[in-house]
């Protein structure tokens, strides 16, 4: 809770925030949720809805993760924060956080109030707002990020983490998030951006500061289709935020995209659409309108191999010769120059 700021959407006199904390642990006690009750079914029944399917078809609240709950945290380890898409909740990004977590990281997801569907202890499920005005919300995610950071030391699990070493990753409006909470945190050691653009408003819209600056530490974008840092004359993915970015950017930079992929690949959603569609026999135009045609297992393998290496890289300081050049291993990744 942050006493300081009233929330900017009218939900309440404070501004709330509800993060889960992903860690390497023993493997003890009950397996996680995949999320909570009241929650959980609203986010389940939108992606029902999305799918043609009838509200309750997918239980989400039901669905366990392969987290311990409550388990004791085991040893010291870099931080990272996750912010979602504009829209959507911390728990799409659950398969990426479990497999930093895996890696020896400790990952703080963030849910940025107002946007999606967010349960509070004792079942308080807040309003969703949907903001319009873009650049509001931007700043909002940002100061709720710098909030998190502030009070990483003083969460039960602060002996877990080492808070000199910090990177953040986010889907969407959360990539923005975490570029423009890099320019004016520098608690913040190295960043990624998911497939999300940096300008307020696409195609068109005022660029932000950090496409217009740059950065001074490590940035990686990661997009999907035809989204890169290149101009596309006429190309509906022609973004001129990654291309201002990219020119200006003052520190180690790539920009790696899955062709065959589609916006919603960096989520969840990438193994849970095809296998719904698998059971309750959806047509497969169903999973290629929302994923594109890129094979799911090898776009999921792809992006924790990347994202691992990238933090690995800069929170470590461990050289990656995945980050140097095209792998084999990984078709479905190519690198944009």
């Amino acid at each position: 809770m942050d006493r300081s700021r009233p929330d900017p959407w009218g939900l309440g006199d404070v501004r709330e925030l509800m993060v889960s904390i992903w860690y390497p642990a023993s493997p003890v006690g009950p397996r996680a949720r995949y999320a909570p009750p009241r929650a959980g079914a609203l986010l389940a029944d939108e992606l029902a809805t999305a799918l043609g399917l009838p509200a309750g078809s997918i239980d989400y609240a039901g669905t366990v993760t392969h987290a311990r709950a409550g388990a004791p945290a085991v040893g010291r380890h870099p931080v990272i924060l996750y912010s979602p898409g504009g829209g959507t909740s911390r728990i799409l990004g659950t398969h990426h956080v479990e497999d930093l977590a895996s890696r020896g990281y400790v990952v703080v997801t963030i849910d940025h109030t107002g946007e999606a569907p967010v349960e509070f202890p004792g079942g308080r499920v807040t309003p969703v707002q949907r903001p319009t005005d873009f650049r509001k919300a931007i700043g909002v995610r940002v100061d709720d990020t710098r909030f998190v950071l502030n009070r990483l030391s003083r969460l039960p699990q602060a002996r877990a983490m080492d808070l000199r070493r910090i990177g953040m990753v986010g889907y969407s409006a959360g990539g923005f998030t975490a570029a423009e909470t890099m320019l004016v945190d520098r608690r913040i050691d190295a960043g990624v951006n998911l497939d999300g653009t940096m300008q307020y408003g696409f195609p068109d819209g005022d660029l932000s500061d950090s496409a217009r600056l740059g950065l001074n530490r490590p940035f990686l974008l990661f997009g999907a289709g035809g989204h890169s840092h290149r101009p596309q004359a006429g190309n509906p993915l022609n973004d001129p935020s990654w291309t201002s970015f990219w020119e200006q950017q003052r520190a180690w930079k790539l920009d790696l995209s899955i062709p065959d992929g589609t916006h919603g690949a960096f989520t969840d959603r990438q193994f849970s659409v095809p296998a719904i569609a698998a059971a309750f026999n959806l047509p497969p135009a169903i999973v290629t309108e929302r994923l594109g045609t890129v094979d799911p297992a090898g776009s999921v393998r792809a992006q924790r191999a990347y994202l691992g290496a990238f933090f690995d890289q800069f929170l470590r300081g461990r050289a990656q010769p995945l980050l140097r050049r095209p792998s084999p291993r990984y078709p479905e990744v190519v690198f944009t120059r």
